[in-house]
């Protein structure tokens, strides 16, 4: 990318999508060729970390899965296909070689998991994930494949439920990524008629900047509420949460939908508990009829977590992704989970005869009535524009890794695993305010996967409202992330693009080195003081 000056690099401040302009900053960064110093990027919110005991059984069960395939037809380097008979147990006897004692035990658990929590056949078990992991067959069912969407769907409830009864069942829709999640939905809610060009929806902000740029695209042109989240004194320690007052809005039957990063992002905040009470006693009490939709990708990192699709089954949809948490951004792995008794459908039933004409012929090569295909069904569908639905859902190796991620959770009873990602977060957010120089109040609901640093605020609070002031009439926040990238080498996303602060920067504490967050505040703390220093 040609170096821009500094004057082109405002023109495209807010013009363009923040992680677009952080790749401007990086070129900044880049392009001093007397500078050496590594770049530290903490605009990307990809974990440094990746869980080891799942992706190794993973390539140890493919080894045993390709046997499997040489015991039907081996010729020089062509194989045959799995044979579903007596696979279990030729699986006990290639784990009993298996010289990895930690590998071979989970693989032992993870079979027993299905069969004596879930009740599977441990044959068809097996053979379903050595299918899928060699991935011969197109998926079937195109939506989740059978005995790994009982095994997603325990952890989901494990994780975003914690624990709750639900009467009935959700059902899941393995995708690639959160990312595709938020397409297949935004696509199929219009499809549907559940939400028409121009119709009204509320985010609830700051929220993940896709969520604020897809409903503006041409083909949706929602019009757009933001519900915004305000400093609360929750437990005598101040948090970003919704008010009852803001809450409110969603009592407006005009609004159709509502979406909701949770925790959000780039604070990383939970709701509280007072915010969820408020905002579950209007759905129930005043808009039953309120599509919910909840992105809670950064759930786990929040110890108590319980997602408003465990008090809200019927009214929200849920996108979660594993790529945070397990270290997995590559595989794109992520789910869409509804439950089988939900407004979606009832708001489907209750179309008027022309919309419903028109989607009778929009799913009628399903070889189905529109009307006997659930809302989860129609995205899978509409995923592949509904005539390669045949060809529709998740690659079968991705849905056995998703498998053996969501198995490992479910077995680490102890949550080694979730405290460990926790402290790395928690232990960074540490390190960087020793660097900024300022203390540190740590908010329960508080993720610590990201955090955000609003300069206004600091400057007020270290120097004054008059110094607050000037410096705004001096500066602006994209000057501010230039110096940082020009002369420090340090990259930030600017929480303007995620609808929060103008003047907040975001720092991911997830993908870079401990001492580097300590080099990051020392870094922000330099130009705050001195742009200080020229404004006295």
């Amino acid at each position: 990318m040609t170096c821009l000056t500094r004057r082109e690099v405002e023109s495209l401040y807010n013009k363009i999508s923040g992680f677009e302009f952080k790749e401007i900053l990086i070129s900044i960064a880049k392009s001093k060729k007397e500078n050496r110093k590594p770049i530290l990027d903490a605009g990307r919110g990809n974990p440094n970390w990746t869980a080891a005991l799942p992706r190794q059984a993973f390539f140890i069960f493919g080894q045993f899965a390709v046997l499997e395939t040489q015991r039907t037809w081996k010729e020089e380097d062509l194989a045959g296909m799995p044979k579903r008979k007596g696979i279990a147990q030729r699986l006990d006897q290639f784990l009993e070689t298996c010289q990895d004692e930690k590998v071979r035990t989970f693989l032992s658990a993870f079979i027993d998991y299905g069969v004596k929590k879930l009740n599977f056949d441990r044959d068809f078990w097996v053979y379903e994930l050595v299918n899928g992991i060699i991935g011969d067959h197109y998926p079937f069912p195109d939506r989740s494949l059978i005995h790994i969407e009982k095994v997603v769907r325990d952890y989901l409830l494990q994780e975003l439920c914690q624990g709750v009864e639900i009467e009935g069942q959700f059902n899941i829709f393995s995708v690639e990524g959160g990312a595709a999640g938020m397409c297949y939905l935004f696509d199929s809610l219009v499809h549907n008629h559940l939400l028409h060009k121009g119709d009204k929806i509320a985010l609830m902000t700051p929220i993940f900047t896709p969520y604020l740029e897809i409903p503006h695209l041409p083909d949706y042109a929602f019009e757009v509420v933001y519900i915004k989240a305000t400093p609360l004194e929750v437990n005598g320690v101040k948090s970003m949460q919704y008010t009852k007052e803001a809450l409110e809005v969603l009592k407006d039957s005009s609004i159709k939908a509502v979406f909701i990063v949770n925790p959000n992002n780039p604070l990383s905040i939970a709701m509280s508990d007072a915010s969820k009470a408020d905002f579950i006693k209007i759905v129930k009490e005043d808009r039953p009829d309120l599509m919910v939709v909840t992105d809670d990708v950064y759930s786990t990192f929040v110890p108590g977590f319980r997602s408003l699709i465990a008090d809200l089954p019927y009214n929200t949809l849920c996108i979660y992704s594993l790529s945070k948490y397990f270290g997995v951004t590559g595989w794109r792995l992520g789910t869409i989970m509804l439950h089988e008794d939900n407004v979606f459908d009832e708001l489907i039933c209750n179309l008027n005869q022309e919309d419903k004409d028109e989607l009778e012929k929009r799913y009628t090569s399903l070889g189905r009535h529109a009307e006997d295909v659930t809302f989860i069904d129609r995205i899978v569908a509409d995923s592949r524009l509904v005539a390669l639905n045949h060809t529709a859902g998740l690659s079968t190796p991705q849905q056995v890794q998703m498998a053996f991620f969501c198995g490992f959770a479910l077995l680490d009873k102890a949550n080694r695993y979730k405290e460990m990602t926790r402290e790395i977060c928690i232990r960074r957010k540490n390190i960087l305010y020793q660097g900024l120089q300022r203390n540190l109040v740590q908010d329960p609901h508080d993720a610590c996967y990201y955090t955000e640093i609003d300069l206004y605020e600091w400057a007020k609070e270290e120097w004054g409202m008059t110094y607050a002031t000037d410096m705004d009439k001096a500066y602006k926040c994209v000057d501010f992330l230039y110096e940082l990238a020009h002369s420090h080498n340090v990259i930030l996303l600017s929480g303007d693009g995620f609808a929060s602060s103008k003047w907040s920067v975001r720092v991911s504490l997830a993908n870079l080195n401990d001492e580097d967050y300590f080099i990051i505040g020392k870094a922000i703390r330099s130009i705050m003081n001195h742009w200080k220093e020229t404004l006295n």
